[in-house]
């Protein structure tokens, strides 16, 4: 007697299943942009934007001091350098193709007054570091702020007349400051200061000095952000600053006020323009970029360097993917180079083949 075999009757979800299937290889499509995703080796030939150690700029702090480090209690793994060690860590740079640095100074109380004097000093911390970093390491450039409120005792970056923040007058201030930062060896001199004017003050200063050859990177567009807190703890600027910096510093509201102050710093004589903060203001960048044509920098600034190592530390994110996701950003905003804290550790990944 012959028996029939009776398949079993498909379950619902499997039937479900099937038709699902069924649909999916009947969609026809001629364009699947996942197939350029599919490997490691197709998503690197097809990247738009690509970070390379020769986007970074180093930004490091300098102290005046026999020990060569101090911490930064807001910025977790950056230190305080005495010149010594800054050059150590400069020649460090050099090594890893980092193609420059910008130094910061922490000025002693003791030497800050209301007109910034201690700015125009040629021997003061700034000046003597950059001689001591030419002469071991010529090959790095070196971009060198030119603002006065590491120097003045109400921690404003230019001089003041009660509570009013002269501009013609800090800017004179500022041109001698930059003079004396070229002298010393400075590559680049980039005004931080935001006082109207001063790109020409110090071109025309630097053209009539023999520093024709000296670059300008103007921090074009600064905003009056909450992003720079631990940078003043790192300067020591956060106990000092009377009162705040909205009258000179852009207002975070605003885009079309950016694109006038780039037109005029191009004007008067900027090689460089620099948009601060970096990551709230991808949009500047972007803008920036694609009404100029110029080189443009964003600067990765201490609040959100500290964001990305807090939450790092805590197990939130991913510190190194992180890390790299934001620079990428800045150059997929257009950016041709980035100010960050992370450089060393960035270029460190990518010389490894991260």
């Amino acid at each position: 007697m012959a028996f029939r075999v009776v398949q079993p009757f498909p379950a619902p979800q499997a039937r479900q299943d099937e038709a699902s299937a069924q649909r999916i290889d009947s969609l026809g499509l001629t364009r699947r942009m996942r197939r350029n995703r599919k490997a490691d080796w197709s998503r690197r030939l097809v990247r738009e934007s690509v970070l390379t150690t020769n986007d970074l700029i180093w930004p490091l702090f300098l102290i005046d001091s026999s020990q060569a480090r101090s911490a930064i209690a807001w910025m977790p793994g950056v230190d305080r350098l005495n010149i010594e060690e800054a050059v150590r860590q400069a020649a460090h740079a050099a090594s890893l193709g980092i193609p420059a640095i910008a130094p910061f100074p922490f000025v002693e109380k003791s030497l800050r007054d209301a007109t910034a004097t201690e700015a125009l000093n040629t021997r003061n911390l700034m000046c003597r570091a950059v001689r001591a970093i030419k002469a071991e390491v010529p090959q790095i450039g070196i971009i060198c702020d030119a603002a006065l409120d590491p120097y003045t005792s109400h921690g404003h970056d230019g001089v003041m007349e009660g509570e009013r923040i002269l501009n013609d007058a800090s800017v004179h201030i500022l041109t001698q400051q930059a003079l004396a930062l070229a002298d010393a060896g400075a590559d680049v001199i980039a005004p931080s200061d935001m006082m109207d004017g001063r790109v020409a003050a110090i071109r025309a200063a630097l053209d009539t000095s023999g520093h024709e050859e000296v670059q300008i990177m103007s921090y074009a567009a600064k905003y009056a952000s909450a992003y720079y807190g631990p940078f003043r703890d790192a300067i020591g600027t956060n106990a000092t600053l009377i009162g705040d910096k909205r009258t000179y510093q852009m207002d975070p509201a605003n885009s079309d006020e950016a694109i006038a102050e780039v037109a005029l710093d191009l004007e008067e004589g900027a090689d460089m323009v620099m948009i601060k903060p970096g990551l709230p203001y991808l949009d500047i960048i972007a803008r920036v970029k694609d009404h100029f044509r110029v080189p443009t920098f964003a600067y990765q600034v201490s609040g959100e360097y500290a964001m990305i190592m807090a939450a790092s530390l805590n197990g939130w994110l991913d510190g190194d993917r992180a890390m790299l996701e934001s620079l990428t950003a800045f150059k997929r905003a257009g950016a041709d180079g980035v100010l960050t804290y992370f450089a060393p550790r960035v270029a460190e990944i990518l010389k490894a083949g991260g």
